[in-house]
């Protein structure tokens, strides 16, 4: 997901807070990219949240390559 730098912590802290259902990864903080990792047991109940985040935080799905330099 594409976000503002501000709300990258933020995010983290919602997604995370769901313990054990998923974690957050910054993939480059220079241009706002995270990766959410969703644990499969979860997917339903997570696809939820997220939608919710992607409306209140204006977080855009992006296709990022599969292998990537993380910073």
């Amino acid at each position: 997901f594409r976000l503002k730098r501000k709300n990258i912590s933020l995010i983290q802290f919602i997604i995370e807070g769901y313990e054990g259902m998923a974690t957050v990864t910054t993939i480059d903080p220079r241009t706002s990219i995270i990766q959410v990792s969703i644990i499969p047991d979860f997917l339903s109940e997570m696809n939820e949240v997220i939608g919710d985040l992607k409306n209140k935080y204006k977080m855009e799905e992006i296709n990022y390559p599969e292998t990537y330099q993380q910073v």
